[in-house]
């Protein structure tokens, strides 16, 4: 792979994004006085474009993979940053609808001083009010890999309303990947295990695996989620790393290990995109591990989602790095 990490071929869309597009306003650093007085100040803000889709496909593009992105916004200024945002980074935006009569979103990061954050959303924006009703049937009909950015990060967006959109992509042999966040609407596993029964990769974060399981060890958590279904689980351990394991295998893939963590925001997304990246270029599966950590690392060593992950030659840089910092340990 180290010979031939740039050798990519292309077609006109690869890989079907799906989820959430708006804007993040970062704040960073914030502490637990925020309410304390009358003003306070942070040493930095940054309003950016945010969403898990959004955040897959614009790391996807920089990796040099045709994404389109199917979300929803609002016919607002929020709504034309976003446009604009994937007119720069040449995004496929067909599958955008426009609705007049929705908000798009705007969430306000609280970065703290570990890199971690809260975040502040309204309810009456895009991310809340997204549906399955907002998916044109054809969403999935191109591509070798459809990503559903995230379970539960848009409620409205309903695991059985995904089913119809797998099946689809299943008939046309595309792989499915997907993404989990903590559930917003108080949602359990039994209301996408059906759903997940069609995932080929799935990326959840110990912590939301933990709590969508009731497991508490990786391994179990990885097992619990093999049990609906999933193909292969591919465990987000943060400073660890990540554990892979299917019914064949399992190993696990430590993390980059001089990463500077500023912002934890895309940091996920940004692991998926590695990964997905890998698996569109033929790679094994030890080396999409590897490398999903390495664009990871990078996605949270500035204040953004996106930020951090410039271009394909500086995750390659961290990657060669990378492997020479593994062969030395």
């Amino acid at each position: 792979m180290e010979d031939n990490v740039k050798d990519a071929t292309l077609n006109p869309v690869e890989v079907v994004v799906i989820g959430g597009a708006h804007t993040d306003l970062q704040l960073f650093t914030v502490g637990d006085d925020i309410l304390s007085g009358p003003t306070y100040k942070v040493q930095e803000m940054l309003l950016a474009v945010g969403g898990d889709a959004i955040d897959e496909a614009t790391v996807l593009t920089r990796l040099g993979h045709k994404v389109r992105l199917v979300s929803c916004i609002g016919d607002d200024l929020i709504g034309s940053l976003v446009l604009k945002h994937c007119k720069d980074n040449h995004i496929d935006t067909s599958y955008i609808k426009v609705d007049p009569a929705k908000v798009t979103s705007i969430n306000v990061g609280l970065i703290q001083a570990d890199g971690e954050r809260t975040f502040v959303n309204n309810l009456s924006g895009s991310l809340w009010t997204f549906s399955n009703s907002d998916l044109p049937q054809d969403a999935a009909d191109a591509g070798k890999i459809l990503s559903f950015a995230s379970f539960f990060n848009n409620p409205l967006l309903e695991a059985q309303g995904m089913i119809p959109f797998f099946d689809r992509a299943k008939e046309r042999g595309m792989t499915i990947c997907a993404d989990l966040v903590t559930p917003k609407k108080g949602e359990t596993l039994a209301d996408i295990r059906e759903a997940l029964s069609y995932v080929d990769y799935f990326f959840p974060n110990y912590p939301e695996g933990a709590n969508l399981t009731g497991e508490k060890t990786p391994e179990g958590i990885a097992d619990a989620l093999l049990a609906c279904g999933v193909k292969n689980v591919v465990l987000k351990l943060g400073k660890e790393g990540c554990l892979f394991k299917n019914t064949a295998e399992s190993f696990r893939t430590p993390a980059y290990p001089h990463t500077k963590c500023i912002d934890t925001t895309g940091a996920g997304d940004s692991f998926a995109s590695g990964f997905i990246c890998g698996l569109l270029e033929g790679w094994d599966l030890r080396t999409c591990a590897a490398y999903a950590n390495c664009t990871a690392s990078l996605a949270v060593e500035t204040i953004g989602a996106t930020t951090g992950v410039v271009s394909r030659e500086a995750v390659d840089e961290r990657y060669r790095a990378y492997v020479g910092a593994v062969r030395s340990a």
